[in-house]
């Protein structure tokens, strides 16, 4: 076809095309143009994609993505309210797998050792994932930070820090009740039940009306509940299970995607129980292949079982050493290369330990340093604050005692930016380096102080004390509670277990600890016998030296053959000795009571007797203080274990004057300067007066007693070495670091709360260390004084004082109301997780690994099974009544056969039941010879049920001794016809009077009548049964003159009281026969006989098999009992405070501060705040309002009964209203006494309320608060100025608590009041401030 023209010049052509003829337009190429501009084609394609830039990529994004816009057509205005018909949610493309954690680039620290020397260092990175810096976040407690406020104390409304050490899924998984996970609630509400609308511990909750009920079908298989319900099933199969139903679940997706019809989902769960129990099957045998040692090798990470009850714990403790110890030599030895550039450089050279501990704090790891005192310990201490304020951290300073933590203030306080937090002080709490006693620390865990997210260190100074009854479950306690990014220092002194400790502290945290410390001591010490005025060297080098102490008891011997006293008492004898010093301490204890002489200042007065003793004393004492000065082994302290023998000994020293003119000037000078902060009366107070002439001439007082002011002043001037001679208490070597030249011993026996005791090993090495001072004495000296000369100690005592091994560190853990409660107000927090890592349990808690691949092991091994005619049950049946009759034997063996009354039975002819050592039948027997003078024993006659039949006697070797059979079907007799010359019977009896002799060797074994019987000798304790027979024996046929007739008459005699078809015969009645009164003991008697007879009449008594049965029997019931033992003892139940526990659960709940589901309510909150006093009086005094009707100077008074501690004091005056308030106090702690015994608390009510309540105190608190006088009130009790104003200060405390806790329970008018009691205690010579803390 031609061409066509067109009008613009395009070619095209027309053609006809397809079965029906259409016409078809088709261009044709381009007319080429002459013209070379024009050559150019008309048409040209676009190109595919635009060019892009970037602005048109940012443009694409931002349309694309950023802005965008819904469908016009699906979501027209005229569409509003549509509703589609298919789900969204099944449409959403949810990815399946997480998305992977954002990264983050951090940069890796090294060691100051590892960096280059010259140069700057210069970090490397390495990309990290977000996650895994965040890990802990959620042990940082309550976001965001709280107010000002409550930054350093916390607050009962903030939750507590999430310990470390705890398991990542262990606090945070949820304790459902039963119905919600076992999907009764579920099936419940399809039923059209009524829906769980009200949460735990709420009155209402939501009103959903009826439910419709809803058709459904349960689908229960076996492999998901019968396997976690039942213990006794293989369990170690789990996890294969579980992989295969992973497995299955993806490819019944996979094919339901394809099928159509639903015949295939009702075949898969067959297929799957059918292949489980496969896989079970060969994941049994292969693991019945390995060995124990492989199973026990195994890691316990892997093979963690799920088991209710078990701890969650079990499978993640590896088996490794935390406690590390390493040799500190080579480190010290390249220390300065390993630590460059130390935070703190100190003026002298450190000690081997002191650098290990430098540097495992500088590699960020926790330590524990044991030394003995005065070795330096202190320095790590400084250290770690050093550190602290390196990194802009915070560093805690925690010690036992206030006055300790009062002096370590002042010896850092001008080297660091130091704070002090005690009960009743509070200095710089915004300080980096906090100085605190350990119960403030506590408090601050438990209340969720903001600043515990600061701190970086927490420094354990004496953690020796963690022994101390009262007070060493606050040490465990602050341990378990700490939060994981905190570093522990721990400072000790030498304790043998301290490696069992350290890795207490390590398994519990999860971190590791370094072990570094010395044996060493910096000065050497030496001891020595004080008697008759000379010294004996008696230890030296940690060697006893026994002719030290020979000297001194030959000394002593020649003493008393000088004096004429040869018949006189030994001059070692330890009865004596202990007499003489407890009469003497008795009579301390008696007149400390009677009258004060640490206000009066007189000294000792007395007449006759006691007063020539104590003129020997004073001259004892003046001669010993003139030895040591000679011998310049002064200043010296003398350790009296009394407050009232301290007082005495110094004031008896009278004429002796110790100090130059120079130094009593300086002392003058500071004591002028330390009272000036008194008002005039109480410049003038008799303690202060005397103790100021005291310290004039060298001699120092240190106790309790004393007013804080006045210990302290004492001290410095002690530190300063002016004070020559100082008489203290045992506090002195706890409380105060100041060494002296000289220690002294009054005495090795010490009061110890109910009886006096010797010293012990570890308080005599405490107090022993403060002799020798570090750069001045090359030596140090320890002295016991002997006064007498029949006071010589024995040679195993002074030996196991002076080189005896120290006190282990035991745990004193013990739960507490308020631990409870503030444990109780965390969910993710139980009260089990902090039993479980106590030090008591720590040895239990160590061996769960192990314990849990015994008990998997056990749940492998193949059940056995009994196949019996007679069925199972029979046999087990059996079994029990045979074990509990077993136990009831050895109940009434040792208690009715050892009774006077049973002694006449057992005569010549009686018959017994003798205990079988086997399974068998007991053996029945007759007495033959009673016990005799020189032969205790009883001599019997028994048969036993072992003699083959003639026909196998014939086949066999006839040893029918060593031959074991089943119980007896019936006894064989041999008919007359066929029985031998020695089977004949004969009915005569010896006429010879028997002598006594026994011409057999027992036991003697033999056969006759077709039964083997036995004569041996047997205990009284063998006999199981008195019977009510007797039968004549010939005494003479059977052990004199052997006669084999005698013994066969003796047979058919026993085998007659059978005859009537009875196993035994009946035993003695322990009424009638035996005389029995104990209503008890005869109860168990007649138990014991009726399971007799129930087994005779049980089916299997008499079975061929039963023997071989009961063994099987036996062996799966110990099985049993073996996985049940090991289940209770790794579940929380085999804990050794959980029956303590629930019984003080049970009373919180009685007493309403915790409802039924465990959660605190308004009344725990208050018993949270209560530190001071017992928690339970304390909050039923305020529910009770007990002091609504005081005033403030009454009530505070009443309160003083809760903080007061001496138990014997005189007794105070009261007024009628304040009589009255506390016989209502006491009724109240005698109803929570009785409650906490109802519930089974170890606790006698009586006791109870005389412990918490002691109300010697009373009136001089109530005369303190209206203003008396301090010498006023102190002629009021007799108790030392000192416990008066340590009363006041804490009950300062306590008016504080009092107060917060009437804030929660919105009683404005007591927090008025407690506020206006605080302020009228605060005052004067009380409330001074500490020289420590504002300075001399």
């Amino acid at each position: 076809m031609d061409p066509i023209q067109a009008s613009n010049e395009l070619s095209f052509r027309v053609g006809f095309t397809g079965h029906s003829g259409h016409l078809r337009l088709e261009p044709l190429s381009t007319v080429e143009r002459d013209n070379p501009l024009r050559s150019i084609p008309d048409f040209i394609m676009p190109p595919a994609f635009p060019k892009e830039t970037p602005e048109s990529i940012k443009k694409y994004i931002e349309d694309t993505y950023l802005q965008p816009e819904l469908d016009p057509d699906d979501f027209s205005p005229e569409k509003v309210g549509r509703q589609w018909d298919f789900d969204w949610f099944d449409r959403a493309e949810i990815p399946l797998e997480s998305s992977l954690p954002r990264t983050m680039v951090v940069p890796i620290w090294e060691p100051p050792f590892r960096r280059p020397v010259k140069g700057t260092w210069e970090p490397k990175f390495e990309e990290v994932n977000v996650s895994d810096m965040t890990s802990g976040a959620e042990e940082s407690g309550p976001l965001p930070r709280t107010s000002a406020k409550d930054f350093v104390r916390g607050s009962i409304n903030n939750r507590p820090f999430r310990p470390g050490g705890l398991d990542d899924s262990q606090g945070l998984e949820r304790t459902l009740p039963p119905g919600a996970s076992n999907g009764e609630w579920v099936l419940e509400i399809f039923n059209g039940g009524p829906a769980q609308t009200i949460p735990p511990s709420s009155k209402q909750g939501l009103d959903l009306g009826f439910l419709k009920p809803y058709p459904c079908s349960w689908n229960v298989y076996k492999e998901a509940n019968s396997r976690q319900g039942s213990s006794d099933e293989n369990l170690s199969g789990l996890s294969v299970q579980f992989d295969d139903l992973f497995k299955k679940a993806w490819e019944e997706d996979a094919v339901g995607e394809q099928e159509e019809d639903g015949h295939l989902s009702e075949v898969v769960p067959v297929k799957l129980e059918a292949e489980v129990d496969t896989t079970e099957i060969s994941s049994r045998e292969r693991e019945s292949e390995m060995s124990l040692d492989d199973i026990l090798s195994a890691d316990s990470e892997g093979s963690k079982l799920h088991l209710d009850g078990f701890s969650d714990e079990v499978g993640q403790q590896r088996k490794e050493a935390w406690a590390m110890y390493e040799d500190s030599e080579r480190i010290a030895d390249r220390f300065h290369e390993l630590v460059p550039d130390m935070a703190l450089d100190f003026p002298f050279e450190l000690d081997a330990f002191q650098k290990e501990a430098i540097y495992y704090l500088e590699k960020g790891e926790s330590v524990f340093v044991a030394a003995h005192t005065s070795a330096g310990k202190t320095v790590v201490a400084e250290y770690a604050f050093a550190l602290a304020s390196k990194h802009c951290t915070r560093a805690v300073y925690t010690a036992p005692i206030k006055t300790i933590s009062n002096q370590k203030y002042r010896d850092f306080c001008g080297k660091f930016d130091v704070g002090l937090l005690t009960g009743d002080v509070s200095l710089r709490p915004e300080a980096s380096c906090l100085i605190m006693t350990t119960e403030i620390l506590r408090s601050m865990l438990y209340r969720g102080a903001d600043i515990i997210r600061d701190i970086e260190w927490v420094i354990f100074d004496e953690v020796h004390y963690v022994n101390d009854v009262e007070r060493g479950v606050v040490w465990e306690e602050v341990i378990i509670m700490l939060p994981r990014h905190i570093n522990i220092i721990l400072l000790s002194a030498t304790v043998p277990n301290t490696i069992e400790f350290a890795d207490w502290i390590g398994r519990t945290k999860q971190k590791k600890i370094r072990l570094t410390g010395t044996t060493k001591r910096p000065v050497p010490l030496e001891h020595c016998l004080f008697y008759s005025g000379e010294l004996y060297k008696i230890c030296e080098s940690e060697t006893f030296l026994p002719q030290g102490l020979k000297a001194a008891k030959d000394a002593s011997k020649r003493r008393h053959l000088t004096a004429g006293g040869g018949s006189g008492s030994k001059p070692g004898s330890a009865s004596h000795d202990n007499a003489r010093v407890q009469k003497g301490e008795n009579t301390s204890r008696v007149k400390q009571h009677g009258t004060n002489f640490s206000r009066t200042g007189k000294g000792y007065q007395n007449n006759g007797n006691g007063q020539s003793n104590w003129r020997a004393e004073a001259s004892m004492w003046l001669m010993f203080i003139n030895k040591l000065s000679k011998k310049s082994l002064l200043p010296v302290i003398i350790f009296c274990f009394s407050k009232n023998r301290c007082d005495r000994s110094a004031d008896s020293m009278t004429g002796t004057d110790l100090t130059s003119s120079s130094e009593k000037s300086e002392i003058r000078l500071f004591c002028d300067k330390a009272f000036s902060r008194l008002k005039g009366s109480d410049r003038n107070l008799p303690q202060v007066v005397r103790v100021q002439n005291l310290l004039r001439r060298g001699i120092g007082v240190h106790h309790a007693g004393l007013l804080p002011i006045v210990k302290e002043v004492v001290e410095m001037l002690f530190c300063r070495g002016v004070v020559k001679v100082l008489f203290s208490t045992e506090t002195f070597a706890m409380g105060v670091n100041a060494p002296a030249r000289t220690v002294v011993f009054d005495t090795l026996r010490k009061f110890g709360g109910k009886e006096f005791r010797q010293l012990l090993p570890g308080e005599y090495t405490q107090m022993a260390g403060r002799a020798g001072r570090r750069g001045l004495d090359k030596i140090g000296t320890v002295i016991l004084m002997c006064r007498d000369r029949d006071e010589l100690p024995e040679e195993s005592d002074l030996k196991d004082v002076t080189v005896g091994s120290a006190t282990h560190l035991e745990s004193q853990f013990r739960l507490t109301y308020i631990m409870i409660l503030h444990l109780l107000r965390v969910e993710e927090l139980k009260v089990e997780d902090m039993l479980k890592r106590s030090f008591a349990e720590f040895h239990a808690q160590k061996k769960l690994p192990e314990m849990q691949q015994i008990l998997k092991l056990k749940l492998n091994q193949p059940t056995k099974a009994i196949e019996c005619i007679k069925g199972e049950p029979t046999i087990e049946e059996y079994y029990n009544l045979y074990s509990e009759a077993e136990k009831y034997s050895n109940q009434i063996s040792e208690a009715i056969l050892q009774s006077p009354n049973v002694q006449p039975f057992l005569n010549t002819g009686r018959v017994v039941i003798v205990k079988s050592e086997s399974t068998q039948d007991h053996l029945l027997a007759v007495v033959v010879k009673t016990p005799s003078q020189n032969n205790k024993l009883y001599i019997v006659f028994m048969i036993k049920p072992d003699m083959p039949s003639p026909v196998e006697k014939a086949s066999s070797s006839g040893n029918f001794q060593d031959k074991s059979s089943a119980f007896d079907q019936g006894y064989f007799v041999k008919p007359k016809s066929r029985r031998d010359v020695e089977d004949q019977y004969t009915i005569s009896v010896s006429a010879r009077k028997a002598k006594g002799v026994i011409n057999i060797k027992l036991p003697y074994r033999g056969s006759a009548c077709g039964m083997s019987y036995e004569v041996r000798e047997v205990d009284s304790k063998e006999f199981l049964c008195i019977c009510n027979r007797k039968i004549k024996i010939d005494q003479v046929g059977l052990l004199e003159d052997v006669n084999k007739s005698v013994y066969s008459k003796t047979v058919q005699l026993l085998l007659d009281l059978k005859s009537d078809g009875n196993k035994y015969p009946p035993a003695l009645d322990p009424v009638k026969d035996l005389k029995l009164k104990d209503v008890e003991l005869v109860t168990t008697y007649r138990e014991w006989t009726k399971l007799l007879e129930k087994m005779s009449q049980n089916q299997c008594h008499g079975c061929i098999k039963l023997e071989e049965h009961l063994k099987l029997a036996k062996e799966i019931k110990t099985h049993k009992d073996e996985v049940y033992e090991l289940q209770f003892q790794m579940s929380d139940g085999a804990l050794k405070q959980m029956p303590d526990f629930q019984g003080r659960i049970d009373v919180l709940k009685e007493i309403g501060c915790i409802d039924e589901d465990l959660v605190v309510q308004m009344k725990g909150r208050v018993a949270c705040e209560m530190n001071s006093g017992e928690e339970l009086i304390c909050t039923e005094c305020l529910f009770e309002n007990q002091l609504d009707d005081l005033e403030p100077e009454e009530a505070v008074a009443l309160m003083s009964a809760f903080v007061f501690q001496q138990k014997n004091t005189s007794e105070p005056s009261l007024t009628p209203k304040l009589a009255e308030a506390r016989h209502r106090l006491f009724k109240t702690a005698i109803r929570l006494g009785e409650l906490q015994a109802h519930f089974n608390l170890p606790i006698s009510p009586e006791e109870y309320a005389q412990e918490n309540l002691k109300c010697g105190l009373v009136e001089v608190v109530y005369e303190w608060a209206k203003g008396t006088p301090f010498a006023e009130i102190c002629e009021l009790t007799d108790v030392p100025e000192g416990l008066i104003v340590r009363t006041i200060v804490r009950l300062d405390e306590t008016c504080r608590e009092f107060k917060n806790a009437a804030a929660i329970m919105g009683n404005s008018a007591l927090c008025r009041k407690m506020e206006i009691a605080s302020n009228a205690i605060k005052r004067d010579i009380v409330f001074a401030a500490s020289l420590y803390v504002t300075g001399v």
